[in-house]
């Protein structure tokens, strides 16, 4: 008999196991694979037994070492921010102003700010000044029951730069009680030495920055921007070979001011995923179904930016695309530090259910970041958990502005939300 180091009682259960398999542990096929009256039990880090608690073994629960008594509230998987930019130096609310007073995003970046401006900014401090930075931001979603988060770099834009950045994403992760998966973006935008040759900075990310962050095992995956006032599909499919030859799996911003076909070139790719995507097109849609592509979706940037042109959402549930949502924070286009107000515009603005909505920041988040360990509450999977005091998952999606949760556990350890907050 395995000795359980943990047991939740009296608590509902958001197992978040898909419809077609929610059988397998009593769930209700209503998109959550809800369980009411539920038990879950850790052992060792993962999830040991999750069902009715009817159903609890016996001699296992009076086993038990620890027993914890919900009180009736509701236990998810922690939460997953797929997509983030979280390390980076100053701010740029001057632009936030630049844009209410008519100017685009495209216009603020041609100008040399945009992007540019935080890579002046970064680069300009040190390792501990960027993680102090990040630490509180980081902090307002561990608050909220994430346990695993993306970093990108992608602001430094040259070798030592971008990783540094890299370097403070890892400490972070080591630091604080939060999982932490490091994507290399160095093809983030051209830097200002290289104006006029963008394919000399493209070799450069190739055949200097991407061979270093592999040999220093900085960066879990590799990601290009993909858009015309960044890198052209020639590009990033030289940066994807690149990559592949490093042997780290790539993700694509796709599709996000304009269709240049990049949900299409991250699906022929097999990206783990493809992020932004309001501009792309059926057939991009049908070729990420086809590749098992994820859809990041980021209502962030899409409610800041003031765009108009809707992710196509039909498209995705008609081929069968798996759809992930993601705070997007960073200093430009997706100031956000709250994922749990990204479950509420997934829903108002791109009209996904609240059950999706979850899918989106649970087993769907995890699949796009390549972590089939987590997002479910199912045997085996690791004990990263959340509790919430609500009366039904839907209320995750519903207020704005309210955090629900009251506790959140990660590789079975609890996590000290007050610090956190």
């Amino acid at each position: 008999m395995v000795r359980w180091d943990s047991l939740w009682v009296n608590v509902s259960a958001a197992t978040m196991v898909p419809p077609e398999a929610a059988g397998r542990v009593g769930a209700e096929a209503d998109g959550y694979g809800t369980i009411r009256d539920a038990a879950v039990a850790v052992a060792n880090g993962k999830i040991a037994w999750v069902g009715p608690r009817a159903d609890l073994p016996a001699e296992e629960a009076r086993a038990t070492r620890h027993m914890h008594d919900g009180s009736g509230a509701w236990i998810t998987p922690g939460l997953i921010d797929c997509h983030t930019h979280l390390v980076f130096g100053g701010d740029r609310a001057q632009e936030f102003e630049m844009r209410l007073n008519g100017a685009t995003y495209e216009e603020i970046a041609r100008a040399g700010g945009g992007i540019r401006s935080t890579v002046a900014a970064t680069r300009a401090v040190g390792e501990d000044q960027l993680y102090a930075a990040a630490v509180p931001r980081l902090r307002r979603l561990i608050a909220e029951g994430v346990t695993t988060v993306e970093i990108k770099s992608g602001y430094g834009l040259d070798t030592a730069n971008e990783a540094k950045m890299l370097r403070v994403a890892r400490r972070l992760g080591r630091e604080l009680p939060v999982d932490v998966a490091t994507t290399f973006l160095g093809a983030h935008a051209l830097p200002p030495e290289f104006e006029g040759r963008q394919t000399a900075y493209v070799d450069l990310v190739c055949d200097e920055m991407l061979p270093r962050i592999a040999l220093d095992k900085l960066a879990d995956a590799t990601d290009v921007f993909c858009e015309k006032i960044a890198f052209t599909p020639g590009e990033t499919e030289r940066v994807f070979a690149a990559s592949a030859k490093a042997g780290i799996p790539v993700k694509l911003h796709a599709d996000q001011l304009s269709d240049l076909g990049g949900a299409a070139l991250a699906a022929k790719h097999r990206a783990l995923s493809a992020e932004h995507l309001e501009y792309t097109s059926e057939a991009g849609a049908r070729a990420m179904g086809a590749a098992g592509t994820v859809a990041v979706i980021l209502p962030g940037a899409f409610f800041v930016l003031r765009e108009k042109q809707l992710p196509p959402i039909d498209a995705f549930r008609r081929h069968g695309v798996t759809m992930a949502i993601a705070s997007d924070c960073n200093p430009g286009s997706s100031p956000v530090l709250s994922l749990l107000l990204m479950l509420n515009m997934g829903c108002t603005l791109f009209r996904l259910t609240p059950a999706e909505a979850l899918a989106g920041v649970t087993r769907n988040a995890a699949r796009a970041l390549g972590l089939s360990d987590r997002g479910t509450l199912e045997v085996g999977k690791r004990a990263d958990l959340a509790l919430w005091r609500i009366g039904r998952p839907a209320e995750l999606s519903y207020w704005l502005g309210g955090n629900p949760c009251i506790g959140a556990i990660r590789r079975g350890e609890s996590v000290p939300l007050a610090e956190a907050a």
